[in-house]
């Protein structure tokens, strides 16, 4: 299959590329190395299946080069901060709606067939329903999350509308081996720069479901195969770990591994302990749906976060 991967060379996104070429796919990359990094997919740069456009998808002209004579577009470009959104709403509207809306339009007449789009379990909210299904009611309490589910819809309507299939995976919090932002990754750079007190934002009770990089490609590639051969024009998994952790687990965690025994102190947060205005404190998603296909991931939430900090590390010392 000929299939394009915008934001191939971020985080999820150079993952997803590593198995697509490895199973034989031609592959295309649109990224505008803003957030993500050659040095992610340099394996690929010569090979005669691989093409790497630098381009900002804002630019209708770059969609519509980047969509032409592929088959099947995974949408990964996106600005993967929550925190942003109470700074700057406006760029993560540009950089998860516009986007996604310039995309759509290029594959109208482009004779894509399907459309796979990473979302995100804020679209939920602080959700009424723990583990939560893909059918609870949709309230983002973040700007991120709310144009998560703005791109949700338009992706839904373009389908029903334009005849092509949608896929949509909201995912728990993705952790892993080249990942340069979240919890691990700065709890890590705190502790480099102090090793005697860690910072942690909120109250540290704060219990979400943590998914490794490596589940995450793996469980998206096997549900894309169910999706193509069934009928649905447009559908939904939530992709996650069957347990959560709290962020002062992962706080012991980091610590352990770097063999350091800081002193912790929380700020407290808000609304109730939060670590910012619209974090999601209580997150866990069912995956019954995508379990019931014959998915589950292989790490829980606290062997994906061990395993990530030691990635993370060795990473990092490969680099410094």
């Amino acid at each position: 299959m000929r299939v394009l991967v915008t934001g191939g060379a971020g985080f999820i996104g150079s993952h997803l590329v590593d198995a697509l070429m490895e199973e034989g796919h031609e592959v295309r990359v649109v990224d505008d190395l803003s957030a993500g990094s050659l040095k992610n997919i340099e394996r690929w740069l010569n090979d005669e299946n691989f093409e790497f456009i630098k381009g900002d998808l804002r630019d209708r002209e770059v969609c519509s080069r980047a969509v032409e004579g592929v088959e099947a577009v995974f949408h990964l470009a996106a600005n993967p901060e929550v925190r942003i959104g109470a700074q700057s709403p406006g760029l993560l509207y540009e950089t998860n709606v516009l986007i996604t809306y310039n995309l759509l339009e290029a594959l109208r007449s482009s004779g894509v067939e399907y459309f796979v789009f990473t979302s995100s379990s804020t679209v939920y909210g602080d959700a009424k329903v723990i583990p939560t299904p893909e059918s609870a009611w949709l309230e983002p309490i973040s700007v991120y999350g709310g144009a998560k589910l703005a791109a949700e819809a338009l992706i839904s309507g373009y389908a029903h509308t334009f005849d092509f299939k949608a896929l949509v995976f909201r995912l728990a919090n993705i952790i892993g081996e080249r990942s340069n932002h979240g919890v691990i990754y700065d709890f890590i750079n705190k502790l480099r720069k102090n090793p005697g007190e860690l910072e942690i934002l909120g109250d540290g009770t704060q219990r979400k479901s943590y998914l490794h990089v490596s589940d995450t490609v793996e469980g998206m590639l096997y549900l894309f195969e169910c999706f193509v051969r069934e009928e649905e024009v447009f559908d939904v998994y939530n992709l996650g770990s069957d347990d959560w952790i709290t962020v002062r687990e992962i706080a012991e965690i980091v610590s352990e591994e770097m063999g350091l025994n800081p002193v912790f102190k929380f700020t407290g947060g808000v609304d109730g302990g939060r670590g910012w205005k619209g974090d999601v404190k209580l997150m866990l998603l069912s995956i019954e749906k995508a379990k019931s296909k014959g998915w589950k991931p292989r790490l829980n939430s606290y062997e994906a976060v061990r395993k990530t900090v030691k990635e993370l590390l060795g990473w990092s010392n490969e680099r410094a």
